[in-house]
């Protein structure tokens, strides 16, 4: 279980990544990043929730 909240956790680094590097770049790349980190951040609650259940089944 540990481990999938580890991932869950490199999945919101990388969407916060994502956005800092959106708020430094061009035209042309921004909208790249803009939906890199949009998609990064909904994978992430996601893969949250589903962690989530996984424990609540548990006990």
């Amino acid at each position: 279980m540990k481990d999938r909240q580890v991932q869950v956790e490199k999945l919101r680094m990388d969407a916060a990544e994502c956005a800092l590097i959106r708020d430094l770049a061009t035209d042309p790349k921004k909208q790249l990043f803009i939906r890199l980190a949009d998609r990064l951040s909904l994978l992430a609650a996601e893969a949250e929730r589903a962690v989530a259940e996984v424990s609540k089944r548990k006990e």
